[in-house]
């Protein structure tokens, strides 16, 4: 049986969105690429021709990637989950007890983990052990660069 993959609603539409837009435009544009290379006479040396190939190749990849995690997609409704304790779907900020610094994190399935704006996975060391957890909790975490040890400030809805 194939794993759930746990998605915000916002995670749905951004999938959706570029499932709708990889179809309708980017099939078309890369045909196009293919029909212009093709115009140029021999196949065998034609770079343009290989590139956009390529490119249809990561194209229908893509296509293929997103239709099965949206197969198998779970949407977490934000607005039903559970405040006590740290779920998929929740915003919590957290005390790095360490580095003495508050963090801020929205954790989400894997599908939509993204350090940079600040989403986490629930299936990440740190999202794993958060997951359950409860405001006052403290809450270690093995990583590779030793333990890391967080107290839980706040939980609150993400939207």
């Amino acid at each position: 049986m194939e794993k759930k993959n746990l998605l915000t609603y916002e995670g749905l539409q951004k999938l959706e969105t570029e499932l709708q837009d990889l179809k309708v435009v980017k099939r078309k544009e890369v045909a196009q690429k293919i029909k212009e290379a093709r115009e140029q006479g021999d196949l065998s040396e034609n770079a343009e021709y290989d590139a956009a190939k390529d490119e249809q190749r990561d194209i229908e990849a893509r296509i293929e990637e997103i239709e099965k995690i949206l197969k198998n997609a779970e949407v977490v409704v934000e607005d039903e989950v559970d405040l006590d304790k740290i779920s998929v779907g929740c915003r919590v900020k957290i005390y790095d007890c360490e580095f003495e610094e508050e963090l801020e994190y929205k954790i989400v399935g894997s599908t939509e983990a993204n350090s940079l704006q600040g989403k986490i996975s629930n299936e990440s060391p740190v999202g794993k052990a958060l997951i359950g957890a409860k405001v006052g909790d403290m809450v270690n975490i093995e990583t590779q660069a030793g333990i890391l040890e967080y107290k839980v400030l706040e939980i609150q809805r993400s939207n």
